[in-house]
Parts: structure tokens; C-alpha cells; sequence
């Protein structure tokens, strides 16, 4: 399993892809939409294709979209029940939302 997160932008929407087998056709497994607003990055909706459930990929895709969201030093508004529940199993990703918007969201 070849797994890859991308930023589609023009989908506004990080992407997981996977690949069954070494050369196989990359496939969207996944995506967790966002709106981009000045340095904020709300997170509004994650899904992951039934077909790769069970497997971790939304945990991957929520880590690895922010820590993209690190990378641009972006405050993170997470709206999606999916994203909030993964900060709060993952602490060390509480201060990527801007601390007068904490209590909003249960940190």
C-alpha cells in the first residue's frame, strides 16, 4: 500500500491517494475540505471511501494536512468533528489553533 496526501486547491481539499500495488493506478481514497481564509485554515468536512476504511488513512490525511498547515503557519479552525476529535487524541497539534478560538472547540 503506497499511500500520498497532496493539497488540491482548486478543490480547496487535501487528498489522500492510494495505490493497492507497486505501479498501480493512484486512486482518491480520501479528503478533508477546507476554506482558507488570510492565515486560517478551517477544516470543514473529512471522508474517507468505505472501500479503504479500517485502515488508518484518515489519521494520515488529518496529520498530514496539518502538518502542511504548520509548514505555512496557519491557524487551524477545526469545524470537522473528524479533524477536533484527531487534535484532541493528538495534543501536540492543540497549538496549531489560535488560543482565543480553543475553548470554541473544546481544547
Amino acid at each position: 500500500m503506497a499511500l500520498r496526501v497532496a493539497d488540491n486547491p482548486g478543490k480547496s481539499r487535501f487528498e489522500i491517494f492510494d495505490a493497492a500495488e507497486e505501479g498501480g493506478a493512484e486512486e482518491v481514497a480520501g479528503f478533508a475540505e477546507y476554506h482558507l481564509y488570510r492565515d486560517q485554515i478551517a477544516f470543514i468536512h473529512t471522508e474517507v471511501d468505505p472501500r479503504f476504511g479500517g485502515r488508518g488513512l484518515g489519521g494520515a490525511l488529518a496529520r498530514a494536512a496539518l502538518d502542511a498547515a504548520r509548514e505555512r503557519g496557519l491557524g487551524v479552525l477545526p469545524f470537522c468533528p473528524f479533524i477536533r476529535g484527531w487534535i484532541g487524541k493528538h495534543p501536540e497539534y492543540v497549538d496549531l489553533v489560535p488560543e482565543g478560538e480553543r475553548p470554541r472547540f473544546g481544547f
